[in-house]
């Protein structure tokens, strides 16, 4: 795959970091990344939000780059998730993605100061780290994860321009056609950041999708973008209202958690969300488990 819009055009499960007692199962990374090989994933997006990275240590990140980028397929996009609070911490994470072999940044933009964080602080964020890298960068709107922090359609246009900001994973609910308004450059992506409103953004001229359904269904996920691309929209119509029931039962109602215990079910290794976070109850997993089989995806 030679070009940015190549890379980006499909679907990537944001990789849990699987945990026990606290510590990281890297094995459990590797059996994941090996099942998952053989689908039609685009690749992989690794310290995300499901990838929890806010409770992982920097030299964490980095080990589970390399084991995502040890065990990935040739054909695989290992995307990953350099955002810090600082420019400078942020440009230094960078910059050792790229070393470890990571073909796509991501960057949350931050949060912490929330009342100064105006759309001036977010822009020169994001334009000095995208100078800085050697690797195309996006931006990661997630406002339910940022404290309400939301990446403006002005942020975008201004951000855009740049020939090293390559496109956007939006989370938020109800922007991304204001988004793809604001994008005078044609080499800039808008993906998808949740199953919920995937089809939609397809429709509207996106490309593909940061699904964390595709940890537990990656099949189902790739095979809702393939019926899209291919023109069968009943077919993907059929899909779709599926997986969007589906996402409101696993990562809707129960985040993280939800979707460890969704792929320890479905033959993946979840495992559990590190401390402070609680796995499901025993309730919840019975409750999870009819959602999963009423599904039809899983006996």
């Amino acid at each position: 795959m030679s070009t940015v819009r190549e890379m980006l055009s499909g679907v990537y499960p944001p990789m849990v970091t699987p945990f026990e007692d606290d510590a990281i199962l890297f094995d459990g990374i590797a059996l994941n990344v090996n099942k998952m090989n053989k689908t039609g994933l685009r690749g992989y997006f690794v310290c995300g939000t499901n990838g929890e990275f806010k409770s992982l240590t920097v030299q964490e990140r980095l080990q589970v780059f390399e084991t995502v980028v040890k065990h990935a397929a040739p054909d695989k996009v290992v995307m990953g998730g350099t955002a810090a609070e600082s420019t400078k911490e942020t440009k230094e994470i960078t910059v050792a993605a790229a070393e470890i072999g990571v073909k796509l940044v991501s960057l949350l933009v931050p949060s912490f100061f929330k009342k100064i964080i105006d759309d001036d602080v977010i822009t020169e964020y994001i334009l000095e780290v995208a100078e800085a890298s050697p690797l195309p960068v996006l931006i990661y709107n997630n406002p339910s994860v940022t404290g309400g922090v939301l990446v403006s359609p002005d942020v975008i246009k201004r951000v855009a321009r740049h020939p090293n900001v390559v496109g956007m994973k939006d989370s938020s609910k109800g922007n991304y056609e204001s988004y793809i308004r604001a994008v005078e450059n044609e080499d800039f992506y808008i993906l998808a950041g949740s199953a919920g409103f995937f089809l939609d953004l397809l429709k509207a001229g996106g490309i593909g999708g940061v699904l964390s359904l595709a940890n537990v269904f990656p099949d189902h996920c790739v095979a809702l973008y393939n019926a899209f691309t291919d023109g069968r929209m009943d077919e993907a119509e059929q899909m779709n209202d599926v997986l969007v029931n589906l996402n409101k039962q696993v990562s809707g109602k129960y985040s993280v958690a939800g979707v460890k215990a969704a792929m320890n079910i479905a033959g993946f290794v979840g495992g559990i969300p590190r401390r402070p976070l609680r796995p499901l109850t025993g309730v919840q997993l019975r409750e999870l488990k009819k959602a999963l089989v009423s599904s039809g995806y899983m006996k």
